[in-house]
């Protein structure tokens, strides 16, 4: 049966010639052009001694009252996981009361003794600024020590009250202790406090 109309004849395509490609360079200016004459490229150096970047991002008050309103809660926790550890019946009242009277305290500790780089107007940089950050290391080192050991010896030789009572700001202490140290000092104080516990045969349970 032949078919209706005619058939399409197929065409050859086109055949293109090739030529190489203009390597000459654009006859106008380019973004990246109007971007470098506009100085929009330019990357300030560090160290340069703006004022824009020696301010802090945030600062002191600021940052103090963040880490401050963290270790509270930390702090309320610590005091509700103790007195459930005891089988207590636990008195929210007299907990939320308790963290509160712990937040300026923490305020104050924090504002005076993290580094930052706004000056503190309670303890004022009167050290070198080279020995600065040895001596924060070595002070919380000293404080983690403390903290954790004493912390270890009363919950496993003092009574329900006096763990009830000092349990819940030595062991904020002794984390924010750690926190404030770099990864070796951290380090070395938990395995003090770790030989410790071994040594004189405590639990930590």
């Amino acid at each position: 049966m032949a078919r209706n109309g005619k058939a399409k004849v197929e065409k050859e395509p086109k055949k293109l010639k090739l030529k190489q490609p203009d390597r000459s360079g654009p006859s106008e200016a380019t973004l990246l052009d109007i971007a470098q004459e506009r100085g929009l490229l330019d990357i300030p150096q560090k160290g340069d001694g703006t004022q824009a970047e020696e301010e802090p991002l945030v600062g002191r008050v600021g940052e103090s009252m963040l880490w401050s309103t963290s270790l509270t809660m930390l702090h309320f926790t610590l005091d509700v996981l103790v007195s459930n550890q005891y089988a207590q019946e636990i008195e929210w009242g007299a907990i939320v009361k308790r963290a509160a009277q712990a937040f300026p305290i923490i305020l104050l500790f924090f504002y005076s003794f993290h580094p930052h780089p706004a000056t503190s107007l309670i303890l004022p940089n009167l050290l070198p600024a080279r020995i600065q950050p040895l001596l924060h290391q070595l002070f919380f080192f000293a404080s983690s020590i403390s903290a954790g050991i004493y912390l270890i010896h009363i919950t496993n030789t003092s009574n329900m009250y006096a763990n009830l009572k000092q349990a819940p700001p030595l062991g904020c202490l002794w984390i924010w202790s750690v926190i404030e140290l770099n990864v070796f000092w951290a380090t070395g104080s938990l395995i003090i406090c770790g030989i410790f516990l071994k040594a004189n045969g405590y639990s930590i349970m």
